[in-house]
């Protein structure tokens, strides 16, 4: 991980996010982090948007607790609630 202190940034912040292709760079401020450019691999934009999203994760959190608690469903019983 890099770190950049944000009043001795040089870089376009083009130049900063393929410097981030490797590692993460983090920005700081008077030494305290206020931003991150991290690398992306196999992902596209809506997996991106949905992995920052407070809202969505807050659902797979209690989609997590339901399943531990009810556990699973088979794929047969998938298939006979649906009518399939």
């Amino acid at each position: 991980m890099k770190t950049v202190e944000i009043g001795e940034a040089t870089q376009t912040l083009g130049e900063a996010a393929r410097g981030a292709c490797d590692e993460a760079v983090v920005l700081t401020d008077g030494g305290k982090p206020m931003a991150v450019l991290l690398p992306i691999e196999n992902a596209d934009l809506e997996t991106v948007s949905l992995g920052s999203n407070p809202q969505f994760l807050a659902m797979i959190e209690r989609s997590r607790v339901r399943q531990k608690e009810e556990g699973d469903l088979s794929p047969d019983q998938v298939r006979r609630r649906l009518g399939l």
